[in-house]
């Protein structure tokens, strides 16, 4: 691989730099759509600086000072090592502060308004290790990157306000579906941090393994990363109608995609031209961003879904393409995939070879 006379080396690591990338080059198409189009905005910067008195962001960063332990040379100093070179590889002038949060749970994030900062759990810092641990860094330095931070902390505030306001008539659907909006958007997000993981750890089974150290604990042993890919693609296609709705029911309330989705989605990014064009030090540049097409992040979003819905496996996914095509028996095409695997209505079972309720499928 030749090198680009932009691109550099993290000292005495053999780890790419991406000087002046933008977040533009990692960021999930829904993502940037959202985030060009927000930047694009007169006065957006302002509004949110103004909102900011009304969010708890100063009572959170007084909270980690004062019951976590804020990473630093004296402090967890092999994670501080690990945040500045995620900030210097994906070039963040600020490194943000981070902090240590006692909490079992393994977890991160990255939040505040006017500067960021990242939070890790004990219990994610006792279950990866230092590549894995890299991978994560670097995830939340890429949400700092992307400006994540402000819709994360806007995310926890409605989230609040939902519950304070559910007695008001309707209130608590108003701020529900604001919620609900952010929180699809914020799953896209999880999804372009994961990729600034990977531009910071620049190695993918790291990434695959603390994604299913996420899902399975600390059992590396027990586990396979192509059997765990396996599940992405089998909970993708299998079943019928009813768990297609299921899925989508289940991921409503989440801000973060399922973890076995998310390996399934770095894993194809990894293979991408995309990703080898920026290891190749080909990328949107920072200082070009006040440039970018609105247009053309949307066009690029529409883009996405529609092959999303092309070449998905998932029933529902199926039943969109034969509308959209103008199927010609959309009603008994809607039966079959309903009742898919179970006996229809009004089927007898016939001479029992292999329906539900034949002979020889009994003590199967």
């Amino acid at each position: 691989m030749t090198e680009s006379p932009d691109s550099e080396r993290v000292p005495s690591r053999d780890r790419r730099r991406f000087p002046g990338i933008s977040s533009r080059a990692y960021e999930h198409p829904a993502d940037r759509s959202a985030l060009v189009a927000l930047r694009k905005l007169s006065g957006f910067d302002t509004v949110f600086k103004t909102l900011s008195g009304l969010l708890p962001e100063r009572s959170l960063r007084l909270l980690f000072l004062s019951d976590s332990v804020r990473v630093g040379d004296r402090q967890f100093a092999h994670l501080n090592d690990m945040l500045r070179d995620a900030c210097y590889i994906l070039d963040l002038e600020k490194v943000p502060p981070m902090y240590v949060n006692q909490d079992p749970q393994p977890n991160a994030m990255c939040i505040g308004l006017d500067e960021p900062i990242i939070v890790l759990s004990t219990g994610l810092v006792e279950l990866l290790d230092e590549e894995e641990m890299r991978a994560v860094i670097g995830h939340e330095v890429g949400h700092a990157l992307s400006g994540h931070a402000v819709y994360r902390t806007l995310l926890l505030f409605l989230t609040k306000m939902a519950l304070r306001v559910a007695w008001i008539p309707l209130g608590n659907v108003a701020v529900m579906a604001i919620v609900t909006a952010l929180r699809e958007w914020f799953r896209k997000s999880e999804l372009s941090a994961d990729r600034a993981g990977l531009l910071v750890g620049q190695d993918v089974q790291a990434s695959m393994r603390g994604l299913m150290k996420l899902a399975g604990g600390n059992h590396l042993h027990e586990m396979n990363v192509d059997a765990f890919l396996e599940q992405a693609e089998e909970y993708e296609a299998g079943g019928d109608l009813r768990d297609s709705v299921l899925k989508i029911l289940s991921v409503l309330p989440r801000s973060h995609p399922f973890t076995t989705v998310r390996a399934a989605e770095l894993k194809k990014w990894a293979a991408s031209r995309d990703y080898q064009r920026i290891m190749d030090g080909h990328y949107p540049r920072r200082d070009e961003d006040k440039d970018t097409s609105v247009s053309d992040s949307f066009r690029d979003s529409a883009s996405h879904y529609a092959d999303s819905v092309r070449n998905s496996k998932d029933p529902l996914m199926g039943l969109v393409r034969d509308i959209a095509g103008g199927a010609g028996d959309l009603g008994g095409k809607l039966r079959d995939t309903v009742f898919r695997g179970t006996q229809r209505p009004g089927d007898s079972g016939g001479d029992g070879a292999s329906g539900p309720g034949g002979s020889e499928s009994a003590g199967k």
